[in-house]
């Protein structure tokens, strides 16, 4: 099993990246591009999905996210695949709380999955991620508030997802994704 890998940024794509890992161009499918350079060293943690059709390598920037995605593969009807996109709709910290709070609006909302895909997540992982810290009532107003400006919810799970973890209260969190948004 490929646990970690490092190497030299090659190329970045939609869904993953190419690093440079000892003359060999390895692709790895990652849920956030925005933070690699090409050019620049990048150490991934790693999961191997061995499939009838082929390998797939997801990558990870923390250990924390690997963890979270391997809790969501443990989950029935919840390939590699899934997991990975769950996590590119939310930051995993939001995941974890709404999931640990059995906040079925904010995963239905903001992270948008549909209602079915939400309850099984809370039915499977409440437990194993405890209690958490309930995602901020303050994204899903923003979330919303986004979308009556005319950003459609895609646009606006991400812009949502993209506010810096520090920015508290809703005002501040709505302005700072006004103005790091590309509408």
């Amino acid at each position: 099993m490929i646990r970690q890998i490092h190497g030299v940024v090659l190329e970045v794509e939609p869904l993953g990246v190419v690093l440079d890992v000892s003359g060999w161009g390895v692709y790895v499918c990652v849920s956030v591009t925005e933070s690699f350079v090409l050019g620049e060293n990048a150490t991934l943690y790693t999961h191997l999905a061995i499939k009838q059709d082929g390998v797939d390598l997801y990558g990870f920037s923390s250990k924390d996210d690997l963890t979270f995605f391997d809790l969501l593969l443990g989950v029935p009807g919840v390939g590699p695949k899934t997991a990975l996109s769950i996590l590119r709709r939310a930051p995993r910290a939001s995941l974890i709380g709404a999931i640990g709070a059995r906040d079925l609006t904010y995963l239905t909302r903001v992270a948008g999955m549909g209602k079915k895909a939400a309850e099984k997540l809370i039915v499977e992982l409440s437990d194993k991620v405890g209690a958490g810290t309930a995602p901020d009532k303050e994204d899903t107003e923003v979330f919303d508030t986004l979308v009556a400006l005319g950003y459609t919810e895609r646009e606006a799970r991400k812009t949502v997802g993209n506010i810096p973890a520090g920015i508290v209260g809703k005002d501040a969190r709505l302005k700072a994704a006004l103005s790091g948004a590309t509408h």
